[in-house]
């Protein structure tokens, strides 16, 4: 079971919920019982790919701000689907719009590199990136802005994960902050390798329990939607259609596990390299040098 809050306060009757019975927040009328009470307060970075302005990060800051100090450093608009893209061909600026809320006019890896060596005064504990507004599941993880802010954080050697609520409508995001505020006590606890994030999507409905998961190969097919506009020139639009689940897909695929109303935590690599198949393509050198040879002859 996971851990909530600063403080060890027994739950309140018939507060905790089923899928993890770790009761609500309260403030504890014992405070010698706060076993972080005396020491430096946490620092935390949130971003997100929604946006400053979403409702996602800004449930995100409330249910972390118990635990630390938040500093946001978010794009100042949408820039969903922009994946781990850096703004190389124009200047980036960013603005203090409030207390430790900084809205950059650039992608979320943009946000996060702003962040460690202008904004931020001292190396954050962790990072989180969302609450994205839709699930991050299957291929679509590629493309997510939000889950490449937690990869950008990893390959600074920070703690990190992504969090996504898994809905199109009707977005309800209590529930999912109050989940990562466990989570970010429990990776300080036991913190993950270097070069891990982990990607996490929690279902719109009762939460069921938690899985952890693998990326699934499929939930989305892409559509390319044309059109033409008043002058006759062709344009497009890029819009995804979901895939029926087959009966055949394993309960540990994450787009299996959310919609089942399991919380699903896949743990990702920021090493892409395929370290299984190497031994495989051990003779491939040999085998091209020939064949160059025997052009050149």
């Amino acid at each position: 079971m996971l851990d909530s809050g600063l403080c060890r306060d027994v739950a309140q009757p018939g507060s905790a919920h089923a899928w993890g019975a770790w009761g609500r927040r309260f403030k504890s009328s014992r405070p010698d019982h706060c076993y972080l009470q005396g020491l430096s307060l946490k620092e935390i970075l949130l971003t997100n790919d929604d946006g400053l302005q979403s409702p996602g990060i800004s449930a995100l800051a409330e249910a972390l701000s118990v635990l630390g100090r938040v500093t946001i450093v978010a794009p100042d608009r949408e820039r969903s689907a922009s994946s781990q893209s850096l703004s190389l061909h124009r200047p980036i600026r960013y603005e203090e719009i409030g207390p430790r809320r900084f809205s950059v006019d650039g992608t979320p890896t943009d946000c996060v590199l702003i962040a460690l060596h202008h904004i931020l005064k001292v190396r954050p504990d962790l990072v989180i990136s969302g609450i994205n507004q839709g699930a991050n599941l299957g291929h679509d993880i590629a493309y997510s802005g939000t889950v490449s802010a937690a990869l950008e954080a990893a390959h600074h050697d920070l703690p990190a994960f992504a969090i996504s609520l898994a809905a199109r409508k009707e977005f309800r995001f209590e529930e999912a902050a109050k989940f990562a505020g466990i989570l970010a006590e429990k990776l300080w606890a036991d913190p993950l390798p270097t070069g891990l994030i982990l990607n996490v999507n929690v279902p719109r409905n009762e939460i069921t329990g938690i899985r952890i998961t693998r990326q699934g190969q499929r939930n989305v097919r892409t559509l390319i939607v044309e059109n033409q506009d008043p002058r006759g020139r062709r344009y497009f639009w890029f819009d995804q259609e979901m895939q029926a689940v087959s009966g055949q897909d394993s309960p540990d695929v994450d787009y299996m596990a959310v919609n089942a109303g399991y919380v699903s935590i896949t743990p990702l690599k920021t090493d892409r390299t395929g370290h299984e198949t190497i031994d495989r393509m051990e003779g491939w050198p040999e085998i091209f040098s020939k064949e160059q040879a025997s052009l050149i002859r």
